[in-house]
């Protein structure tokens, strides 16, 4: 039984972290390639957070916690109270650890791209995006844009942007993430 959970658990951060998974029938798309330094964020956090991602008519949950400081960013990902993701990064190397059951479509460049497309300042992620993308910030909703085609809207529930309840739709992919967090020791 325990073996069956595991390995939906993986099945679970596969659908969330490997999106890009999906068989696109055209081309696929540039892809957006977004490592913004720690210090960029602007603050020093501590967060717990609760993932629950939807696809397909399904549903499926992941813990993680997350540190960020000037000098660098940590998160672990838990499923079933198991690490099955660790990453590391200075802004200038990543360094990662995955279970070895973790499919290997899973990459901590994807992972740290979208925690940074939540999280960093606008002006921050504008700054690093290549030709032909731009995001832009409108109230408590921000949209990621390539060619002038909506690819990821992510709704706030209030500031920082890291409080409370963020949801990462991608139109791309078709799926939604919702990230509780909670700063740590809370």
């Amino acid at each position: 039984m325990h073996s069956r959970m595991m390995r939906y658990a993986f099945v679970f951060v596969t659908l969330m972290l490997g999106g890009c998974a999906a068989t696109p029938t055209a081309p696929p798309p540039a892809r957006l390639t977004l490592k913004l330094t720690p210090a960029s964020l602007g603050e020093t956090i501590a967060l717990q957070q609760h993932l629950k991602v939807e696809r397909n008519g399904r549903i499926d949950e992941l813990d993680a916690a997350l540190e960020v400081d000037p000098g660098h960013i940590e998160l672990v990902g838990l499923a079933l109270g198991q690490r099955v993701l660790s990453l590391d990064y200075d802004g200038k190397e990543l360094k990662s650890w995955r279970h070895v059951m973790l499919p290997a479509q899973v990459q901590a460049e994807d992972v740290l791209q979208d925690l940074q497309l939540v999280m960093w300042p606008v002006a921050a992620i504008g700054s690093a995006l290549p030709v032909g993308w731009r995001i832009e910030d409108v109230g408590l909703r921000r949209t990621l844009y390539q060619e002038d085609m909506p690819v990821t809207v992510i709704d706030y529930s209030g500031v920082p942007r890291w409080s409370g309840a963020v949801t990462l739709e991608n139109l791309r992919f078709h799926y939604r993430l919702t990230i509780q967090s909670v700063p740590s020791g809370t």
